[in-house]
């Protein structure tokens, strides 16, 4: 809350992968800084971010981070609110190992998705570990996945599954955007020249659902 004469801040710590890092658009349009411009606008307070996300980043690795790393761990234990997106490389990964042996998409593709899962409980876990003695109000907020391959099937149903899973944490402090039928038939307009990271208008469509998310406590 705003006290007195007192300028309140937000801090904000955004982990993930590349859409984290707003890879495939200017610096200034991926969806964290547009996203906290947002929040400032809705909290009517500054809003101050330490960006941590890594390009190519998948659930196993995130999760040692936050095991491991003091930085991430403090950056995230001081922060008022959290995004976090990952997953994508995890199928990416997968559906690359599996290209050229045939027939073996499905099986690759269904391992790699019981992992990812896996690890992104580990990751929720040691996300509320961090936060659980927090004094002061807190949220968390997952962006969901496209799918980068929207000619496979195995791939839609896999980022399917892996959203269904991760929507599973919706909570009073958490909540869970899902980004997946704004992508779904407009990759022409929101995805970047390479047609698996966002373009601009892509960064701005998840900043959006983030937002409407609304702030809950804070």
């Amino acid at each position: 809350m705003n006290g007195e004469g007192r300028i309140m801040r937000y801090r904000y710590t955004a982990i993930g992968d590349s859409l984290t890092t707003g890879f495939g658009a200017l610096p200034g349009n991926g969806f964290v800084p547009v996203y906290s411009r947002m929040a400032e606008a809705r909290l009517r307070s500054k809003v101050v971010y330490t960006n941590l996300g890594v390009n190519g980043l998948t659930t196993g690795e995130l999760e040692q981070r936050l095991r491991g790393n003091s930085m991430y761990r403090q950056a995230l234990q001081e922060a008022d609110l959290i995004t976090l997106s990952i997953g994508g490389n995890d199928l990416i990964r997968a559906a690359k190992s599996s290209a050229g042996q045939q027939g073996s998409t499905p099986v690759v593709l269904r391992k790699a998705l019981q992992e990812c899962q896996k690890n992104f409980d580990g990751i929720m876990g040691t996300l509320w570990q961090l936060k659980r003695n927090s004094a002061s109000p807190y949220i968390i907020r997952i962006v969901g996945l496209y799918n980068p391959y929207p000619r496979l099937d195995e791939a839609s149903n896999w980022v399917m599954q892996f959203n269904r899973h991760a929507s599973q944490y919706n909570s009073r402090s958490c909540g869970f955007a899902s980004i997946y039928n704004s992508f779904a038939g407009n990759e022409r307009e929101l995805l970047f020249l390479d047609h698996i990271h966002p373009n601009k208008r892509g960064y701005y469509v998840i900043a959006e659902k983030l937002n409407h998310l609304g702030y809950g406590m804070l």
